[in-house]
């Protein structure tokens, strides 16, 4: 009797030693999870006060940032920004939901400076004057201004419409682009400013504009939308040579050196892990939700960047 109730004892004494290291533990990693989240500033400390990050997309850049049949945000940069969430998700230990915001030209780059979006996934190039107000991913794609015309148009390029009217999209660089060769060539362009892509388009197909100057893989996207919508066929070609070089990345607030650096790292990730490029295939060369493809080949150029980015700086 005396011995079970020594052993009882032992055991209860034992058993009470591990749920004080167990409470000591707990309480230890509590207190070093209170200490991180803490030391968190910036973007990452909104969200996981938040328990979300606010992400602008745009409506209408396919294939990057566009609306599908449900009006769901999908696309090659969704798709990125989407692992950027999770990565932040990770630094902050919580799983943070998204909430969308739609974005145009204009006012995508004041949505980031502003606040009332924490990261910009559309179809954004990276200048300098950008710069002056908003910070940038890594390049995760390369493009320039071309242009877009009806099939049969006398427009080969740019040469060709002196006098003409050409359509652009209002806060892109393709607007400068343009009103600064009609300044340099003395083209006399009425230039004809929209609130978004589709609007441009819009002005050619109902035969109110010359030409749609956008990025040219905005203008191959359009044409592939339109040959799903036409049952393979398009009226629309893209011309002339490129007039602008645009590398596009993923905005988010400036001076957030704690943001910079988990973008910075999760895209030098993603490119040692072969995502950028296969969502990239499947954002080019697949079959896009609509039935079709744009068949764009990755560029020489975003080759070499990603294949930069992938080798992790010692």
């Amino acid at each position: 009797m005396n011995f079970a109730c020594s052993a009882w004892r032992l055991a209860k004494g034992t058993m009470a030693a591990g749920l004080l290291a167990a409470t000591a533990l707990a309480a230890g990693m509590a207190s070093a999870q209170a200490q991180a989240d803490s030391a968190l500033s910036g973007t990452l400390a909104k969200v996981r006060s938040a328990g979300a990050v606010t992400v602008g997309y745009r409506e209408s850049s396919v294939p990057f940032s566009y609306l599908n049949s449900r009006k769901e945000p999908i696309g090659y940069s969704i798709e990125l920004c989407r692992q950027l969430v999770d990565a932040m998700g990770d630094a902050v230990h919580k799983t943070l939901a998204i909430r969308w915001v739609p974005v145009t030209s204009a006012s995508r780059i004041d949505a980031v400076a502003n606040g009332q979006v924490d990261m910009e996934c559309g179809s954004t190039t990276n200048n300098l004057e950008r710069q002056k107000r908003v910070a940038f991913s890594p390049t995760m794609f390369v493009s320039g201004t071309k242009l877009l015309v009806k099939k049969g148009s006398p427009v080969k390029g740019y040469r060709d419409l002196a006098g003409k009217t050409v359509a652009v999209t209002s806060g892109t660089t393709n607007e400068k682009t343009m009103k600064d060769l009609s300044e340099r060539f003395k083209l006399n362009l009425n230039i004809v400013v929209s609130a978004d892509h589709a609007e441009s388009f819009s002005l050619v197909k109902a035969g109110k504009a010359d030409a749609f100057a956008t990025d040219d893989v905005l203008l191959y996207g359009f044409i592939a939308e339109d040959k799903a919508a036409s049952r393979g066929q398009s009226d629309y070609e893209v011309v002339g040579d490129f007039l602008s070089y645009d590398p596009y990345g993923v905005m988010f607030r400036k001076d957030d050196p704690q943001m910079s650096k988990l973008i910075n790292e999760s895209f030098q990730m993603l490119a040692q892990e072969g995502e950028i490029e296969r969502q990239y295939k499947r954002w080019f060369l697949r079959k896009l939700p609509s039935g079709t493809s744009l068949d764009l080949p990755m560029s020489p150029q975003l080759e070499t960047i990603l294949q930069t980015m992938s080798v992790k700086s010692e």
